[in-house]
């Protein structure tokens, strides 16, 4: 197959995969669930064109070894992360939030936003794609460069979910607002090292003197994912929460504290 029948196909995999969510939201009534169907559905498809071979190969070559390695440890991690964290709770208020707003149409809208999300799994995904079919013989500096911004984003994301765990684990922080670790850097760490973990793939993709603009392409995956977790499902609906939950603290963490980028705590 081709790579846009690829691409295609994985669509159509990911929609079912999201209509999947939809489905086992309604069941178990707990919203969590949809991004655990999300992350290992769009960390599969992304390792699945990964290895895709290259015309007359049958076989991944380094670079898609590398790439699909990438994308399958950044969904094993977060998708696990996220599973433990949703089956200790009744619901992601995020979702919840939206639910409530959207009332008697909240089951097709909810259907539609999902559908939404997989349409960004599969642009996530042929970034992915993009950044192992790169036709670079052999490994380039800007290729080291990628691989230490995914790891410094898988650690960073890694350290932050842990901080955040160990803090809501304390009966003596209940009510509060974890500021400690990364969290007293930014507001929202694990989103910031999430997004340089999709930086690395524009890296890997881009070949400045093969002439192929095809990598450019790939610079959607950071931007779509900055766009998304600062403007749009990320920070918004979940700040919208902390105020009406804990609005006095959080007012006074975020006049100290950066919301994405890290940077020192201003004193108040």
């Amino acid at each position: 197959m081709d790579l846009i029948t690829s691409v295609f196909i994985t669509g159509i995999c990911l929609s079912a995969i999201m209509a999947s969510a939809w489905r086992f939201q309604h069941v178990t009534g707990n919203s969590g669930w949809i991004d655990v169907f999300w992350t290992f559905g769009t960390g599969a498809a992304a390792c699945t064109l990964a290895l895709l071979p290259f015309e007359g190969s049958g076989w991944p070559n380094a670079r898609q070894m590398l790439v699909a390695a990438f994308a399958g440890s950044w969904s094993l991690r977060l998708g696990f992360h996220i599973l433990l964290r949703t089956r200790m709770v009744d619901d992601d208020p995020r979702y919840r939030d939206l639910i409530i707003q959207w009332g008697e149409h909240a089951k097709s809208k909810l259907f539609w936003q999902l559908q939404a999300q997989a349409a960004v799994g599969l642009l996530l995904a042929s970034s992915v794609m993009l950044a192992a079919q790169n036709l670079a013989e052999n490994f380039r500096f800007q290729d080291v460069i990628a691989v230490g911004i995914f790891l410094i984003g898988c650690f960073g994301e890694a350290t932050a979910d842990s901080q955040l765990r160990r803090f809501k684990q304390s009966e003596l922080n209940r009510g509060k607002i974890c500021d400690a670790g990364l969290w007293g850097f930014s507001r929202h760490p694990n989103y910031f090292f999430e997004w340089l973990c999709w930086l690395a793939y524009p890296l890997l993709a881009i070949d400045v003197h093969s002439g192929n603009l095809l990598g450019y392409v790939s610079l959607l995956a950071p931007l779509c994912m900055y766009w998304l977790l600062v403007y749009v499902s990320g920070i918004p609906p979940l700040e919208a929460h902390m105020m009406r939950t804990r609005e006095v603290l959080f007012i006074s963490y975020r006049q100290r504290t950066n919301a994405f980028f890290p940077w020192p705590s201003r004193k108040t």
